[in-house]
């Protein structure tokens, strides 16, 4: 393969990544668990936008439950941030066929 044209391959890929990095933060997730009782919304730069818990969720003499279900739905928000990324970079990539340049999509 001619090495120009690898670089410009190169330079293409860059500059797609950079864009599709930079509409991850506009992109959003929701995850819920305990049937809606905790709702997370994350940004695909996994920042958390907002938590929203159901009143029916506090519960003082008990916790621990609360604190699992805002863990639990903190967690499932991060997969799905994780498997939007992946999903946005592979689409980037697609195409891309470099010997020796491991990067997710490519394959």
């Amino acid at each position: 393969m001619d090495i120009r044209v690898l670089m410009k391959q190169a330079q293409a890929m860059q500059a797609k990544m950079a864009k599709a990095q930079a509409e991850l933060e506009g992109k959003e997730v929701t995850a819920e668990v305990g049937g809606g009782q905790v709702k997370v919304v994350m940004n695909g730069k996994h920042r958390v936008k907002s938590i929203v818990i159901a009143p029916s969720a506090v519960d003082p003499e008990d916790v621990e439950f609360l604190q699992d279900l805002v863990l639990a739905a903190v967690n499932e928000a991060v997969a799905a941030v994780d498997a939007m990324v992946e999903a946005d970079m592979g689409s980037v990539t697609a195409g891309m066929n470099v010997p020796g340049l491991n990067l997710p999509g490519m394959g």
